[in-house]
């Protein structure tokens, strides 16, 4: 029997992708009460402020709330002095510099963690806002400090109409069906489409846990890269096709099906394709939050081992796997990796998210050399066991 997720609102996470996923929302009350606290206030305007930190501050202005202003990191104190009555701080990826943030992702284990997008934090003073609006992605808006009221309208799409003159795709207006207040620990999922209205009435942040698929025009642009680095492609074609004579300004329906016919051959190259997609879904969202590791050579591990340690995906790294025929393919930050068949398996686990205890099922050579370079790389992190 399929297990009930607190998360969901005591349903099934098969009932949920059956029923819900980019469908329909779902309100649960006190779904994830232990994100309460992770974060307060002062934490998330401190965040905003460092280095390398994405993050934008959105201001409606006092006079005339429906006029808007944006400000995009980096970030100064400067930015907070003479606010307005109503603004929003939106942080990005926090969940890179929370490992208790990070954890969270565990509670949404029925979405793969190639979907995943980043954990975004809003910070808002009563009545502050984004705007009317829609995503092209699902996200699961998690309260985590304080109260927000939020209004749900109309599905749009791509020829949906922004109101003009603004920094944001504001919506000129909704049809609202869904008006509730999120309390900490309460949770909203909302599908890719449906338009959103989120108002704070106190001082508050909201956890936005977004999940994102890629576009054709990306996976086609990466593909490209694949074929531009291949020197054999970039030898003309053989002209097998000049079998008889045409208009000088004509290119022929033949010509033009020969011509394809390459292309289309290239094309269904599973192998170049899925280096391509493997490439572009492994890639960090934000590379530049991905920390510089500390030399460590095998000598080291072996010292380490049976001493309470374990290993862990470093939170803004990316670690992804497919399985061909028994044999486990991994793709770390946009690169494939050459993984000793001996630490595949330990491997999988950690890309599956949890942690593996380094010990003496690890004391091999060629695992020990594999450990070391995914830390030297930061794709794996090494805490200690009590800190997981």
């Amino acid at each position: 029997m399929a297990q009930t997720l607190d998360v969901l609102g005591g349903i099934t996470a098969e009932q949920f992708l059956a029923e819900y996923w980019q469908k329909k929302p779902l309100l649960v009350r006190n779904a994830l009460p232990e994100i309460a606290g992770i974060l307060e206030p002062n934490d998330v305007m401190e965040l905003a402020l460092e280095d390398n930190v994405t993050a934008r501050l959105i201001k409606q202005k006092d006079r005339d709330p429906n006029q808007w202003s944006v400000k995009s990191s980096p970030l100064l104190k400067a930015d907070f002095q003479k606010m307005p009555k109503l603004w929003t701080l939106l942080v990005q990826a926090v969940d890179h510099y929370s490992f208790d943030l990070s954890e969270l992702w565990k509670k949404f284990s029925f979405i793969p963690q190639w979907r995943r997008d980043d954990i975004m934090v809003s910070y808002a003073q009563k009545g502050g806002s984004v705007g009317k609006h829609f995503d092209f992605y699902d996200v699961f808006l998690v309260q985590g400090y304080g109260h927000r009221r939020w209004q749900l309208g109309q599905m749009c799409d791509a020829e949906t109409e922004f109101v003009a003159g603004q920094p944001l795709r504001l919506l000129p207006d909704m049809d609202v069906h869904f008006d509730e207040v999120l309390a900490p620990g309460d949770l909203l999922y909302v599908p890719p489409g449906l338009s959103h209205y989120g108002v704070a009435e106190d001082e508050c942040l909201t956890f936005s846990f977004g999940f994102r698929m890629p576009n054709v025009s990306e996976m086609m642009d990466r593909v490209a890269d694949k074929f531009s680095d291949d020197q054999l492609l970039k030898n003309p074609l053989t002209d097998i096709i000049r079998d008889q004579i045409s208009s000088i300004g004509q290119i022929t329906e033949n010509e033009i099906g020969y011509l394809k016919e390459k292309l289309f051959e290239q094309l269904h190259n599973s192998t170049v394709i899925e280096y391509a997609i493997m490439s572009l879904m492994s890639e960090p969202k934000y590379p530049d939050n991905i920390p510089e590791a500390e030399e460590i050579g095998t000598g080291d591990l072996e010292e380490a081992l049976d001493q309470g340690y374990q290993l862990i995906l470093e939170p803004a790294s990316r670690l992804l796997y497919t399985e061909q025929d028994g044999d486990i393919l991994f793709w770390a930050n946009g690169e494939g990796l050459c993984i000793s068949d001996e630490f595949a398996t330990h491997l999988k686990i950690i890309a599956d998210g949890q942690a593996l205890a380094l010990d003496e099922n690890l004391y091999d050579a060629d695992i020990l050399e594999d450990i070391a370079m995914l830390l030297n790389e930061s794709v794996l992190m090494l805490v200690p066991t009590e800190s997981e």
